[in-house]
């Protein structure tokens, strides 16, 4: 069987599967957010945390309820690192210097995990399992939990209440997160994935020395980390590793999880919202840009460049040749195209143009389909920005889903889709710019500013991917990108649930014949270029200074 043929039928597996579970995921998650019932386990963790689940919150109790848990979980996983010297099961590691701590602290309460570390020499098992483990469980629950509150927004009028944060919480990890996680481990394990708090032990003599690994529970942390998008390794070659991706099989399963609950997320926001069809439209877009950037990555990794390409039947360099390009380049796609950042391949090693691919991916937004509930969100955030559009092209007030697009509505939405690109170009700039930054560059020239610049695009859009030519464990790199991620996370929150709650408050809007029907073709191709369109005019100078560059001169 041919590699390219070997990866259109891996697709066509994992389109059908995604297809399948859809509709029954999407259904349940929506019952599970829409649901008065509180299970016996649920009640003793609102016991325990002293919350009121069936306390209706606005908008501005619902951010600070988020800011509040994701301070304290900064805080917790923070200082469980830098007391791990004198933890038990810390595997004789040493406490995490504070710049870094600090980093990774923000990164996996972010839902970045953005590692400046090597996890099989710098954490022990308590860091791991109890840190930074947990956290790839709350982080996608905060990031579902503020979706649900934006799709809330659209489907209730004349209120400003958004739902409870903390039932939400709770309930998209106890209902969704953890049952699915417990399949997933399983199937990993199957695949032989390890599983297991083993310590620090010699594999064998190399090059008159020995190599040592240590083990862990990574098989329950590697579902959690793709399923929840969060994408931190278990290791420092995170899923190009054997003990976190094994097999062929395994590597499907994995890009599986990292798309199956943002896509089945857009079936959750058809039922709440009382129309499948607008779901279907939301579906039809991610769908759309997402093949459209498998393809073309594909294309540029298989493409035959010079002997040395041809033999190896593509670019090979930096790519494991038990998943192959196909394998590799659907799973770069997957894990850009989504807030994951999981990689089973080096990035920098990529085509010019395939690392161009990459760096678009996620300056998108990532919404296609994004990260947990933070691809939905910036989705519909984009639908809103389509429909003003529109409604400027023929003269008519905007409106989506019943509800107007005034004045308030474009401005929260035009903040959220600015806050990402000042982050990222930015500090761009000023990295390299300063003195001491570029001497972590591995690469001068176009490649070494891309470096750069895909390391502050993954942690403002909190990714967490990176080139990996880049030295980012120094005091500038952990602090700066620490920052951007912070900003990157939560300040677009803030704009979303002020939307939401701008849009709950409203009176619903019959349609007319003027309306924009939001769930037919022409929409979606309205919203896919938009999305493409506000994103060029955003990035095409830095793509053109890195990765465009390099791809062409090749």
């Amino acid at each position: 069987m041919s590699p390219v043929l070997s990866g259109v039928l891996q697709l066509l597996a994992l389109v059908v599967v995604l297809a399948l579970v859809h509709g029954p995921l999407g259904d349940y998650m929506a019952r599970v957010y829409s649901s008065e019932k509180h299970y016996k386990p649920e009640k003793w963790i609102y016991k325990a945390i002293g919350a009121d689940p069936d306390a209706e919150m606005r908008w501005t109790s619902y951010l600070r309820s988020v800011l509040v848990f994701s301070l304290v979980s900064v805080l917790f996983l923070y200082g469980l690192q830098r007391l791990q010297g004198i933890l038990p099961g810390s595997l004789g590691f040493s406490s995490i210097d504070s710049d870094q701590a600090f980093n990774t602290a923000v990164s996996f309460v972010a839902n970045t995990n953005w590692q400046s570390y090597a996890g099989e020499q710098a954490m022990g098992h308590v860091v791991q399992t109890g840190g930074l483990a947990v956290q790839n469980f709350v982080s996608a629950a905060v990031g579902m939990a503020v979706a649900v509150a934006l799709v809330r927004g659209f489907a209730r009028s004349r209120t400003g209440e958004l739902g409870n944060f903390w039932s939400d919480l709770v309930r998209g990890t106890v209902r969704i997160l953890l049952p699915l996680s417990v399949v997933g481990a399983i199937v990993l394990v199957a695949c032989g994935v390890i599983q297991n708090f083993a310590g620090i032990h010699e594999v064998g003599q190399f090059m008159g020395g020995s190599q040592q690994w240590n083990g862990g529970a990574v098989a329950s942390q590697e579902v959690i980390k793709e399923l929840g998008t969060n994408g931190g390794g278990y290791f420092n070659a995170n899923s190009a590793h054997p003990f976190e991706n094994p097999t062929p099989f395994s590597n499907l399963f994995e890009i599986f999880l990292i798309l199956v609950i943002p896509f089945a997320l857009t079936r959750t926001f058809g039922r709440m919202v009382g129309s499948l069809r607008q779901g279907y439209a939301i579906l039809a877009t991610m769908a759309t840009i997402w093949l459209a950037f498998t393809a073309l990555m594909m294309w540029t990794e298989f493409a035959h460049h010079g002997p040395a390409l041809d033999i190896a039947g593509g670019a090979m360099e930096g790519k494991e040749t038990r998943f192959g390009i196909a394998g590799s380049a659907i799973f770069s796609v997957a894990t850009t195209l989504t807030s994951t950042g999981a990689v089973n391949s080096f990035h920098s090693s990529y085509t010019g143009l395939g690392g161009g691919i990459q760096l678009l991916g996620m300056q998108l937004g990532e919404i296609a389909p994004g990260g947990v509930g933070s691809g939905l969100y910036g989705m519909l955030i984009m639908a809103i920005i389509a429909v003003f559009l529109a409604g400027l092209m023929v003269g008519r007030t905007p409106e989506y889903l019943g509800k107007k697009i005034g004045t308030r509505q474009i401005k929260l939405a035009a903040c959220y889709i600015l806050i990402t690109p000042a982050l990222v170009l930015c500090f761009t700039a000023l990295a390299m710019a300063l003195p001491s930054p570029v001497q972590s560059l591995a690469n001068s020239g176009a490649h070494g500013f891309s470096e750069v610049l895909y390391a502050y695009t993954s942690g403002a859009n909190n990714n967490g991917s990176a080139f990996a030519g880049l030295n980012a464990d120094t005091q500038w790199f952990n602090s700066t990108i620490g920052i951007v991620i912070t900003l990157g996370r939560f300040l677009p929150m803030v704009f979303v649930l002020a939307l939401a709650g701008s849009l709950a408050e409203q009176q619903p809007i019959p349609g007319t014949r003027g309306t924009l029907r939001t769930d037919k073709p022409l929409y979606v191709g309205l919203l896919v270029a938009t999305i493409v369109i506000v994103t060029g005019l955003t990035y095409f100078p830095a793509l053109a200074l890195g990765p465009l560059a390099e791809g062409l001169a090749s």
